[in-house]
């Protein structure tokens, strides 16, 4: 796991995929690569910091129900997923970026973006169900924006996944089953799930063919809870009298009420995956993928109000402790989730090892169909007819292409390696919102809000990679990117819609890096780079119509300027390696929504963010006794707001959603050929949600909670046909949280065919 010590001199030249000739023999038996399986599509010729695991291990040690699991004890990194198919909070966050900032890292499938650069924030995260666990071959990570062959979005990191490609006939059959006790505030409730899986490839001749299919059924616990602060009530009569609210408080330590469970999702994902591939020669590879993702999604909501007669209330005026207070139809609104996604990806590739090779990629991501519908009055489940809203997002997506070379110069000084490349990537958002007298079933209505908006990002990029001396090796990059907005459209029930102005913006990016191989054992790397993270269209073309114009929005927000380094010393070990990282990096004009009115939140630039840190990662193939694997890391980020003139309270306090100390630690044991088992550990230290740090209370609703969560796991392999394995999340049952809650102890159960 994560980077190991080289495989003999063949299989490391094979996964860096640099030829035998152009590597100087004092590096040969020095270079640290990441192995196992199938190479990673990562450029791993730059000497900075990259850290993997392959499927076999996240098979063997992992509780993995979903593809980003696999990313749960690798350094820096942490997934907010809130239950076991969560689609759409499950951000991912790096050394320097919380999980509200989704834009700020990009993950790949095979070189298909699944990153979802529609917007930034909870609600536009990776499009994780497009990758199932049981397809993984490995997924590497490049920490910081060091390549020059990525966009801005880098500046946190880039997630590859490999998935699989058969060399000969194999099928592959997956069942598992979970369940978790969740308790919290008024709610004692089980929540059961299952998944299934399914999977066939095989290999003639020049044909190769992969298929998987699976379908999860999960039932989450309550994520959100409605609340009415204790001060919002009215002294004396009026309302319903009743009981259940319970009391609390909330983030900012003030006093409130919680009144019900909300938003217990009951998700059913179906996936689809079919890729084909055919070697006209044996370095020239087409191939096509094909993914579908369908998920129907149900939340519902579970009042704790009682009336006198002891029935469920779930609108109106109440009364509680004397105090009035009115229920919204939001405070309990279930809603439900018609999603339908495809995504293709195809490409041309020659791969020689020689002095060039060249590969033309594009990819299309489709809303085939993206309906989220939701009632405006109040009804008691999410069965009951009545008038509501639909939420369309269809059409929307995004496309990229790139055409790509790396060419290896012969007769220069030292061992070069050049790559570089022409890319597009375009962004369109489309969301429509009608009014239907029927919120479950109508096609159509009154047209109740409008927001759509595109953006292009065309860039061409070069760097090289070069061995000089006996002991030394450099990188040099530069990127340019030409970014556009366009088609900003904005219209409310009133009014025709109304544009945005059109936006465009060049900027440059370098890229450096060196190492230098100081003994045997040791070497010393140094990286820098600049990132240009440009608005996506939601945090552009943003505001509400009042008198006919647009108001609430900034038409002159500019893109995020990241400067970002890390000094590396890493040590080869004789099964693994150890490595210490310092990292800084400061970022001007950084992208959050904050207040524009003491009303109205808005997308704004914040001034200067400067983090720094240092970053300890450990792994070993044994360790004190045969048998034992042991995987490690501690990081510890100081992230200050240094400059904000929007809100000045927030100058001086922590970076929302970055905690200062985070710890992984993964220790797994094998018994022969048939037993392993394995023990995790994840440590997140302090944090806050706000910009001002004004919610110290973590532990409760909308609080960001510190944590340590232990996993276990074990399984074992009756024949070389059949696994089970028996696993349970959050061991300690740790009540923890990131505005939502987590899970709570949750036992997982697996049954495996191979063939």
């Amino acid at each position: 796991m994560h980077n190991l010590k080289c495989k003999p001199l063949a299989a490391m030249l094979a996964a860096m995929g640099v030829a035998a000739s152009m590597i100087s023999p004092a590096w040969a038996d020095h270079v640290v690569t990441i192995n196992g399986g199938r190479p990673t599509s990562l450029p791993t010729q730059i000497p900075t910091t990259m850290e993997g695991i392959t499927g076999a291990q996240v098979e063997d040690r992992i509780n993995a129900s979903d593809s980003e699991d696999a990313l749960k004890y690798l350094p820096s990194l942490n997934v907010r997923k809130r239950y076991i198919g969560d689609y759409d909070h499950a951000v991912l966050a790096s050394r320097a970026s919380g999980t509200g900032n989704s834009a700020r890292s990009m993950v790949y499938a095979d070189g298909i973006l699944l990153s979802n650069l529609l917007g930034n924030g909870a609600t536009y995260t990776p499009r994780w169900g497009l990758v199932t666990p049981e397809e993984i071959e490995r997924v590497d990570v490049l920490y910081g924006p060091f390549s020059a062959a990525y966009p801005g979005n880098s500046v946190g990191a880039v997630v590859d996944f490999q998935t699989r490609m058969p060399a000969r006939f194999e099928a592959h059959v997956k069942l598992s089953g979970y369940g978790q006790g969740f308790r919290l505030y008024g709610t004692d409730s089980r929540h059961y799930g299952k998944q299934g899986s399914a999977s066939v490839g095989d290999r003639d001749g020049a044909w190769s063919w992969w298929l998987d299919v699976s379908r999860l059924d999960s039932n989450g616990q309550p994520v959100a809870f409605a609340n009415k602060l204790v001060s919002q009530g009215v002294a004396g009569g009026g309302g319903v009298p009743v009981t259940g609210a319970i009391a609390d408080r909330n983030p900012s330590n003030r006093d409130w009420l919680i009144l019900g469970a909300t938003n217990q999702v009951h998700t059913v994902q179906d996936h689809a995956k079919a890729k084909l591939a055919y070697d006209f020669s044996p370095v020239l590879r087409a191939s096509y993928t094909l993914g579908w993702w369908r998920n129907d999604a149900v939340r519902t909501s579970t009042s704790y109000l009682r009336d006198a007669a002891g029935k469920p209330v779930h609108g109106g005026d109440i009364n509680v402790a004397g105090r009035r207070y009115t229920l919204l139809p939001s405070d309990f609104a279930p809603s439900r989730g018609d999603l339908e996604h495809l995504m293709h990806g195809l490409s041309l590739k020659q791969n020689g090892k020689g002095v060039f090779d060249w590969e033309i990629a594009a990819s299309l991501y489709d809303y085939a169909r993206d309906l989220v519908r939701t009632p405006t009055v109040a009804v008691p489940d999410p069965y009951t007819k009545a008038q509501g809203n639909v939420n369309d997002m269809g059409g929307s997506g995004w496309n990229t292409l790139a055409l790509k070379g790396i060419w290896r110069p012969q007769g220069m000084a030292g061992a070069h390696i050049v790559d570089f490349g022409v890319q597009r990537d375009s962004a369109k958002l489309r969301t429509h919102v009608f009014r239907g007298e029927d919120w479950i079933g109508s096609a159509q209505g009154a047209h109740v809000s409008t927001f759509n908006g595109a953006t292009r990002l065309e860039s061409v990029y070069a760097q090289d990679s070069w061995r000089f001396g006996e002991a030394w090796k450099a990188t040099l990059g530069l990127r340019h990117e030409r970014w556009r907005a366009f088609d900003g459209v904005i219209s409310n029930a009133a009014g025709k819609p109304l544009p945005f102005a059109a936006r465009s913006e060049d900027g440059w990016s370098p890229k450096a890096a060196l190492a230098y191989r100081a003994t045997d054992s040791w070497t010393l790397k140094a990286s820098t780079g600049r990132a240009l993270r440009n608005p996506t269209a939601a945090e552009l073309f943003q505001g509400s119509i009042v008198d006919g114009r647009i108001v609430n929005n900034d038409p002159t927000l500019r893109a995020e300027r990241s400067q970002t380094s890390e000094l590396t010393a890493e040590q080869t070990l004789e099964r693994g390696g150890l490595r210490v990282t310092a990292f800084h990096e400061h970022t001007r004009d950084a992208l959050y929504s904050q207040a524009l009115t003491p009303t109205v939140n808005t997308i704004q630039n914040v001034g200067k963010i400067r983090t720094g840190g240092l970053e300890l990662s450990y792994q070993a193939d044994e360790v004190l006794v045969h048998g034992l694997a042991l995987t490690g890391s501690v990081t510890y980020a100081d992230s200050k707001i240094v400059a904000n003139p929007a809100v000045p309270a927030s100058e001086g306090k922590r970076q929302p959603r970055v905690p200062d100390w985070r710890a992984t630690l993964l220790a797994s044991y094998h018994v022969g050929d048939r037993w392993t088992s394995s023990l995790g550990l994840r440590y997140s230290g302090r944090q806050y949600g706000t910009l001002d740090n004004s919610d110290p209370n973590g532990a409760t609703y909308m609080g960001v909670a510190d944590y340590l969560v232990a996993d276990a796991r074990v399984r074992y392999r009756f024949d070389r046909h059949w696994t089970g394995a028996l696993g349970i999340d959050n061991l300690n049952n740790r009540k923890y949280w990131a505005f939502h809650p987590y899970t709570q102890r949750t036992l997982i159960a697996e049954l495996k065919f191979d063939m």
